[in-house]
């Protein structure tokens, strides 16, 4: 049985389907806070229904995830030992993925009902103000949920990618506050503030407690962020939205290996058909 995707996500509060001033209101004030701070929340963008749906089928599939470890510094790259000891790009940090692959999600269920309302991608892309937008093509990675148990966390870390757009289903009993330094390396890699949040003495740390059912757009390439460790028996639930700006693109067999554990025929198939050199 379809879903109405009007019965999950919260339109009386964002009319997000109805050309107008209501919708040029909402994007406008959306841009205003990505401009300033390079993050804006879209609280309760969810119903209670969508809420209690999402957490449903998040729990039912939670079996399906994949788990990897791994330790990593902010820029996600190698150690260096020609650098100092205290430069941000030597502080290395325990990481944990588990992440639900895209497949797991029925077509005709609350993740995707949400993710296919008509109105969804072109808010985003209007809010984004990206001319170039695409849905990625990747069948395992279009849309996921993370999947985040006690102990885990996101170590302080830049986005490889100018923007993210999450759908927070389910917190952890405690912890899992998203915090970020908002644009600290807008005008160049600033490595002196950088260790200072690393250290925990910088001032310039934004904390935020997001709440199930909450839409958050984040400019992560220039603002560098964490999730903090959580705590408890309730797994935290994450959905993550993935655009692109090239039509087509699916991830490497070696990424989706990483993360998802396992890939498939389309992601030999399309081996060398990125337009950039870039690995990943």
């Amino acid at each position: 049985m379809t879903i109405d995707a009007s019965e999950l996500i919260n339109l009386d509060r964002y009319p997000i389907h109805l050309a107008g001033p209501e919708r040029e209101k909402l994007i406008s004030s959306t841009r205003a806070k990505l401009a300033s701070d390079g993050c804006a929340v879209l609280k309760g963008f969810l119903s209670a229904k969508g809420i209690a749906d999402l957490q449903v089928e998040a729990d039912s599939v939670s079996s399906k995830g994949h788990r990897s470890y791994n330790r990593t510094n902010p820029y996600f790259t190698k150690d260096d030992p020609s650098l100092s000891t205290d430069d941000p790009r030597r502080a290395f940090f325990e990481r944990s993925n588990n992440f639900i692959a895209a497949d797991n999600f029925k077509k005709t269920g609350p993740l995707r009902s949400v993710h296919n309302f008509h109105a969804f991608d072109p808010f985003i892309q209007d809010c984004l103000e990206q001319e170039k937008f695409y849905r990625y093509a990747d069948p395992l990675a279009d849309v996921i949920i993370n999947m985040a148990d006690e102990g885990n966390g996101f170590p302080w870390h830049f986005d490889t990618n100018n923007f993210t757009v999450t759908l927070a289903i389910q917190n952890a009993d405690t912890g899992g506050t998203f915090e970020y330094a908002p644009n600290i390396r807008i005008n160049g890699e600033n490595f002196s503030e950088v260790r200072k949040v690393l250290d925990g003495t910088s001032e310039n740390v934004v904390k935020l407690e997001l709440e199930p059912g909450d839409l958050q757009l984040f400019k992560g390439r220039y603002s560098l962020h964490r999730v903090a460790p959580l705590q408890g028996n309730t797994p935290r639930y994450v959905a993550i939205f993935s655009y692109v700006d090239k039509a087509n693109m699916v991830a490497t067999p070696e990424r989706c290996k990483q993360l998802y554990g396992r890939a498939l025929p389309i992601h030999y198939e399309r081996v060398g058909l990125r337009s950039d050199n870039y690995i990943d």
